[in-house]
């Protein structure tokens, strides 16, 4: 069995899974890749990393939602923005509201403008909240899917090179999903 470290390998399950939901906040993809990782080294069961990761995004998610509909109410943030009417703005959001979160899961850089947009233009919060667990589910078990194979056979096979495989397996997650978000606004801003 290949450790991590003492200092993982000795905690509570309840402390590593807090940690996956807090890596989530902060880069969900890269703490997909690093829970796939100490499931393959046997430093948390999958069960535990996948529920950990599937709360966090989640939350997350969710959480985006809330910030829009506080923005909504907070008459100094409001007064900022440049919005098409509100009722026009809920209207297409209510009738949307599934393809706009379902595509925003799988778009770099698109959560946090849409799901902010979501709440604040008060889009059904059940049909959200619904759409982003489904997207959730396919996105973070596909990451992670990626993530426990790639991750088991650089554990496996590079010997004393594997965190530096390790390190640029992530780095390429983070990069990539850079890349796409910045090929995204360029097209955007030439159209």
């Amino acid at each position: 069995m290949i450790r991590l470290g003492p200092i993982l390998a000795s905690q509570p399950l309840w402390l590593k899974a807090l940690s996956i939901i807090v890596g989530t906040f902060i880069l969900e993809d890269v703490a997909t890749v690093l829970s796939a990782i100490a499931t393959q080294a046997h430093q948390i069961n999958l069960f535990a990393a996948l529920c950990a990761l599937y709360v966090g995004v989640v939350l997350g998610d969710l959480g985006l939602y809330l910030l829009g509909l506080g923005g909504a109410h907070w008459p100094f943030l409001k007064r900022f923005l440049t919005l098409p009417s509100e009722k026009q703005a809920q209207r297409w959001f209510s009738r949307n509201i599934i393809k706009v979160v379902a595509i925003s899961r799988f778009v770099p850089g698109a959560r946090l403008p849409l799901y902010t947009a979501c709440g604040f233009f008060k889009a059904p919060f059940l049909s959200f909240a619904l759409t982003a667990i489904v997207a959730t589910l396919v996105w973070t078990s596909l990451l992670f899917a990626l993530s426990l194979r790639i991750g088991g056979w650089l554990l496996a096979h590079q010997g004393g090179w594997r965190w530096a495989g390790i390190i640029g397996f992530v780095l390429c997650i983070v990069l990539m999903g850079r890349f796409i978000a910045h090929i995204q606004r360029v097209s955007s801003v030439d159209s």
